[in-house]
């Protein structure tokens, strides 16, 4: 149906945009290779009437995307695009659909599709090839967003908001890279969305700090919370061989993302001892459902004195991101491993750990609840801290005797593998 709506000088636009584009339609869908890894690649021609989806373009993509589930390939999509083909109206409009439904079932075959938003990216594809994808990278400049320059308002036409900055630093853009080094990075990340071993638990990571036992519990609390304790960046660097950030939100104190480990893909969640907030909570269920979907285990590091409590926190939903994390590592269907780095307080701990493979290194410990706050529950005024302290029982030997944890991390790492 190229001219569903007859609209005047339509077939004539098409023609014109086929010869000065030299494709058939707004996009150009080809098998491509990636240094050794090869994907099925979806590229908008931003000169073929804006890189507009008609039905044509519609029916294109999803043919890529079938062909993609056959053939057990990755997608890279490649965008340029200012959104939905005017002339034909709602029957082009429901392309996104099409999409849509095409990207599901590459998800339910765990086929990894990333996006790429070149200028400009705006409208219906970004709102569904786009912004969707398992990793979203955006080039510098590029204008990105929903709302097209010409479809806001006029005092929005320049306003940085509908900037690839912008969304990268709203948690909705994984990482931002130049055209020079795009193939790079494309390599990258297939090699790390595609080199996962389901039923492998990810190895745990050596202690890097204290070995030593703390003298009681108040003395655990305060070293998991010295500033100069190794904190997730160190165990990650030191863990991984190369690694890739993902995001989701706009907690700097949660890290996350997918690495690679003596040539296995392993994805990470890991705090990095401030109070999480809800954007943290979200960024973790993000990463383990995609990588739940992917085939790779996860290696979550938990240092944090709990869920952030303030009122921001509650109006984003405390309970509710809590909550969802809890759900999606309860039925993650690849194994979880996580090594408590530094304090692990409560249910914001907790909702990281995995539900049978649980470790601390000798300097961490673990509570149910601080002990400033269990000493103002119960009226006690600071000097009754340190005795609360030691009976929380937060030390690691402490928690290995009541059978609350799996063992204690030493100097080297542990394989899981027999």
């Amino acid at each position: 149906m190229a001219d569903p709506l007859g609209w005047d000088g339509y077939t004539a636009s098409l023609a014109g945009a086929r010869e000065r584009a030299g494709t058939d339609e707004a996009v150009v869908c080809e098998r491509a290779k990636f240094g050794v890894h090869e994907a099925v690649v979806i590229r908008f021609e931003f000169g073929f009437l804006g890189g507009s989806v008609g039905t044509g373009t519609g029916a294109l993509i999803g043919e890529a995307l079938d062909q993609a589930r056959k053939l057990r390939l990755p997608v890279v999509s490649l965008l340029s695009t200012g959104g939905t083909r005017m002339q034909e109206g709602v029957p082009a409009l429901r392309q996104l659909q099409r999409i849509a439904r095409g990207l599901a079932l590459l998800r339910e075959e765990g086929l990894p599709h990333i996006a790429v938003a070149r200028h400009p990216t705006t409208g219906g594809v970004w709102a569904s090839l786009g912004a969707d994808a398992d990793v979203v990278l955006a080039v510098p400049g590029a204008q990105v967003g929903f709302a097209g320059r010409r479809v806001r308002e006029e005092r929005y036409a320049d306003d940085p908001a509908y900037t690839a900055e912008n969304q990268y630093a709203a948690g909705y853009v994984d990482e931002l890279v130049t055209e020079d080094v795009l193939d790079e990075r494309l390599e990258a990340w297939l090699g790390l969305l595609t080199g996962g071993a389901r039923n492998r638990p990810a190895d745990l990571p050596r202690a890097l700090g204290a070995l030593d036992s703390a003298r009681d519990g108040w003395h655990a609390v305060q070293r998991a919370r010295s500033a100069d304790r190794p904190r997730a960046g160190a165990y990650l660097d030191d863990y991984f061989d190369t690694r890739a950030s993902l995001r989701g939100g706009t907690d700097d104190g949660v890290l996350c993302g997918i690495g690679n480990r003596a040539g296995r893909s392993v994805a990470y969640a890991a705090q990095s001892g401030t109070a999480t907030t809800p954007g943290g909570f979200r960024t973790a269920t993000r990463l383990i459902r995609l990588a739940d979907r992917l085939g790779l285990p996860v290696l979550t590091l938990v240092d944090t004195p709990g869920a952030a409590a303030d009122p921001a926190a509650e109006t984003a939903g405390a309970g509710n991101a809590i909550a969802e994390l809890f759900g999606t590592v309860a039925a993650a269907g690849v194994p979880i491993t996580t090594l408590v780095i530094g304090e692990g307080g409560s249910g914001g701990a907790l909702a990281f750990c995995s539900a049978d493979r649980i470790w601390l290194t000798p300097d961490a410990c673990f509570s149910v609840i601080a002990p400033e706050l269990a000493a103002r529950i119960l009226k006690r005024g600071p000097g009754g801290i340190p005795a609360l302290a030691g009976k929380l029982k937060p030390r690691p030997e402490d928690l290995l005797g009541l059978g609350a944890i799996d063992g204690i991390a030493g100097s080297e790492p542990v394989s899981f593998v027999r």
